[in-house]
């Protein structure tokens, strides 16, 4: 084994033990949890830099509804416009005209991707229009979508029912 496999092996190991000492000392089975107090999420908030190839990428090309577009209360001139993504979840954007703001980029605390639930035949003809479109995907694990939105955010399309992931319950 070179000496870099053997460094990465040995930060796998010690990060699956920090993993598991997290779970042992938080994790709590089904049956012991606590109901959350969050009724669920209401929104999500990302920013768009064209109102209108947004709704296209959103609407026409992924199919979540358009359900509202006004103007963004804290920026006069902004728009702030919600999607329907199902079970009475929203996907909104701001746009900010005149900011300026910078392109996409993860940073801590930030966004690292939105996974959407969608039908198994969903996603089959999603991954065929996202293809189509030609919008590079990744696909993982046959069930999972991953690729950008116009702006770049990261998205993912899972075809697993919500409260599972890769067959696991997760919920």
């Amino acid at each position: 084994m070179s000496d870099n496999n053997a460094v990465q092996f040995d930060n796998a190991v010690q990060f699956e033990e920090r993993r598991a000492e997290i779970r042992d000392r938080h994790l709590l089975p089904a049956d012991k949890r606590p109901a959350s107090t969050a009724r669920g999420l209401h929104h999500t908030a990302l920013i768009s830099s064209d109102v209108e190839r947004t709704v296209k990428f959103y609407q026409d090309l992924l199919g979540f509804p358009l359900t509202e577009l006004i103007e963004n209360r804290d920026y006069p001139g902004s728009s702030h416009f919600f999607f329907d993504i199902g079970n009475g979840n929203l996907l909104a954007f701001f746009d900010f005209p005149g900011l300026d703001v910078g392109p996409y980029q993860e940073v801590l605390g930030g966004l690292h991707h939105i996974a959407i639930s969608v039908e198994p035949a969903k996603w089959a003809k999603l991954r065929t229009q996202l293809t189509e479109a030609g919008v590079e995907l990744i696909e993982h694990s046959e069930v999972s979508l991953y690729f950008r939105d116009p702006d770049g955010a990261r998205l993912e399309l899972i075809a697993d029912p919500l409260g599972e992931m890769y067959g696991n319950h997760v919920l």
